[in-house]
């Protein structure tokens, strides 16, 4: 027998615990949640990877290497093999019209065109980039292709977080300082007018 095939009558559906009713419920006075603490309190809970006071392992190993979250670019890639099936002989290629034959997803997408299949027809396609084999395919079957100008990758991140912030390279001026006057030089000692003794 398998999970799918256990019957209602067999007990498929399991009830919900019902909890918080007294100590005539059959639950206990504190209906199985123990003693006092967050644990016992609605909307309470330990988070995840929590160790008590310890520090959490999450904190105590280094972090190491360099993610390109906020700098990578990513494309929306189509074959070549997909604008010989869609596209008549001649026809002109771009984010739009791929928009509406759904060969890419999303508002404003990056096209990138691949090299798999083969291509027959004369094509004018517009991308944000071409592999160097669909290049190839296109310029060798009389059809042209041309590149689509986009924002240096991470440029938005870049101007929203450093546009709030002030220009930390400038430093501030410091006052001159006058020169200290020359201290003036000791007198030499005055000869002494006392007559020699003689001898």
């Amino acid at each position: 027998m398998m999970l799918n095939e256990i019957t209602a009558a067999a007990g498929r559906h399991k009830r919900r615990k019902r909890v918080g009713r007294g100590e005539s419920s059959g639950k206990g006075k504190t209906c199985g949640r123990g003693n006092k603490g967050c644990q016992s309190r609605a909307g309470g809970g330990v988070r995840r990877l929590t160790e008590g006071g310890q520090m959490p392992i999450f904190r105590r190993l280094p972090k190491r290497g360099f993610s390109n979250f906020n700098f990578r670019t990513e494309f929306e890639t189509v074959n070549v093999c997909e604008l010989e099936r869609r596209f008549d002989d001649g026809a002109m290629v771009d984010c739009d019209t791929l928009k509406k034959l759904r060969l890419v997803q999303g508002a404003d997408p990056l096209v990138k065109i691949l090299a798999k299949g083969t291509l027959s027809k004369k094509l004018t396609v517009q991308a944000h980039a071409f592999s160097g084999k669909a290049r190839e395919l296109i310029e060798k079957a009389g059809g042209s292709v041309s590149i689509i100008e986009r924002l240096d990758p991470g440029a938005a991140w870049k101007a929203k977080r450093f546009s709030a912030q002030p220009d930390r390279k400038k430093k501030a001026t410091k006052a001159v300082k006058a020169p200290a006057p020359a201290k003036p030089e000791p007198e030499p000692p005055a000869e002494s007018s006392t007559p020699e003794s003689e001898a």
